[in-house]
């Protein structure tokens, strides 16, 4: 099988001559200390070698409750918030028909909804509107179960679930996905008699989707959980400390995206697709890396663009807006379905010179007139290209970030695996919310609010 690959000759130009080779003392330093867990969280470096430790009959286990949900539920809802959902949610998009919940009544698959990641009333209305007279399970994923976002929600959807199908059915479509023994989703887990799996201690949740974080509602759409942990082990052989330096992916993109920061100063990163069905990994990548790398007034900042959509947009503004901006183009080379561009006898578009050829053909050179002109425009683009779009190579293209992020965020001088800043805006909306336990807080912030006014 072949690897993933990663195009940097169209970065490097923007840097001075040696920058990226300049790196290879202090990337060897950082996959040391991963390695050998002497970096800050180190308490959260379970990732690291997670796909090789991922055994065949863990793995049977996920999947014997994947089928279980498969065959009682016409819907299962995914209640988690950021690392807890969008790992999965990016797979189940990339792999899944576009349309498919639109048109297939008598699919062999559940249809998987997301919840639990924002607190819209509008949403949620809908939500349970549309579950009315639907035989429809619950994966409830959260370590503590008291995150606000995802704990309200699975309390609407428990109570509902329970009312429609009765407690003891119930209990045998929902399923738990948290800590090993502590916390609220733990204890009603065990007082239900949910069936339940755990979120490793050492791993947090951006770097969670190989674990039954992700594999669980992967499995329940259907998908192959085996072939995506063989791409992680394959990446994960790759991207090693053994790999030297210029012929691992995941060290050269970290060195080229901080060179990119510190030597030319730019700040902001794109991750640019071609493919819609990419979309949803951008938005997991967003979090990686927005949530590893900005700390302490540091790091670049993670945007994402869908093209040739985008182009019509922000397009502009890439091509000719302030220059602190780097793109990494995520590139398919073989799309799994085929369809040819049709002529027409009028021509009125002006399109019959595209007869024959194939749509993804006409993709691929918006693809690469892109990236020559932004690069003309002056901005660097670094292209990771995969050769099909499946869960083999999402796997490896999942290990890949994962583990450039990691040394990237040792590169930039940060502690890549907490998150310290998350926890400001749950402070103010507990102390607005009159929260028992925050009444100083409450206090504090009524006085501030009054001052404001």
């Amino acid at each position: 099988m072949k690897n993933i690959t990663l195009d940097t000759s169209k970065a490097v130009q923007f840097l001075p001559a040696g920058t990226v080779e300049s790196y290879e003392s202090r990337v060897k330093a950082a996959q040391e200390a991963l390695e050998n867990g002497t970096c800050e969280g180190s308490d959260f470096l379970g990732w690291l070698h997670l796909p090789t430790e991922i055994s065949d009959e863990f793995l049977a286990e996920v999947q014997a409750v994947a089928d279980t949900l498969r065959s009682k539920c016409e819907v299962v809802v995914v209640a988690g918030i950021g690392g807890s959902y969008l790992g999965a949610r990016a797979v189940i998009e990339a792999l899944g028909n576009s349309f498919a919940w639109l048109v297939n009544d008598d699919r062999k698959n559940p249809n998987i909804l997301f919840a639990g990641n924002n607190i819209g009333e509008d949403y949620l209305a809908e939500l349970t509107d549309y579950l009315k007279n639907k035989k429809f399970g619950v994966i409830n994923i959260s370590k503590s179960g008291t995150t606000t976002e995802t704990a309200l929600t699975f309390r609407l959807l428990k109570k509902q679930c329970e009312a429609q199908r009765g407690k003891d059915e119930a209990k045998d479509v929902i399923v738990a996905v948290t800590d090993a023994r502590k916390g609220a989703a733990r204890t009603c887990a065990d007082k239900e008699g949910y069936k339940s799996f755990i979120i490793p201690d050492n791993v947090g949740g951006r770097f969670s989707v190989l674990t039954p974080v992700g594999l669980l509602p992967i499995a329940v759409a259907g998908f192959d959980i085996k072939a995506l942990v063989k791409g992680a082990q394959d990446m994960e052989k790759a991207t090693g400390t053994d790999v030297p330096f210029a012929e691992n992916p995941a060290t050269q993109y970290a060195a080229v995206r901080q060179g990119l920061y510190t030597q030319a100063g730019k700040k902001i990163e794109i991750v640019a697709n071609f493919q819609p069905k990419l979309h949803f990994i951008a938005e997991w990548w967003k979090q990686l890396y927005g949530e590893s790398e900005g700390k302490d007034k540091k790091g670049i900042f993670p945007a994402a663009c869908d093209f040739t959509t985008d182009l019509h947009s922000m397009g502009q503004w890439i091509q000719d807006g302030e220059r602190s901006i780097f793109e990494t183009v995520i590139s398919v080379e073989t799309p799994e379905r085929k369809l040819d561009f049709p002529a027409d006898e009028e021509n009125l578009d002006g399109l019959n010179f595209l007869a024959g050829k194939r749509v993804d053909e006409v993709n691929k050179m918006a693809e690469l007139g892109t990236r020559l002109a932004h690069v003309d425009g002056g901005v660097p683009n670094i292209r990771i290209s995969m050769p099909q779009l499946n869960e083999y190579y999402l796997g490896q293209l999942i290990y890949f970030f994962e583990r450039a992020c990691g040394v990237s965020g040792l590169l930039e001088e940060v502690n890549p695996f907490n998150q310290p800043g998350v926890e400001a805006y749950k402070k103010n909306m507990f102390a607005l919310l009159n929260k028992p336990g925050y009444e100083a807080e409450s206090k504090a912030i009524q006085e501030r609010l009054a001052q404001e006014a």
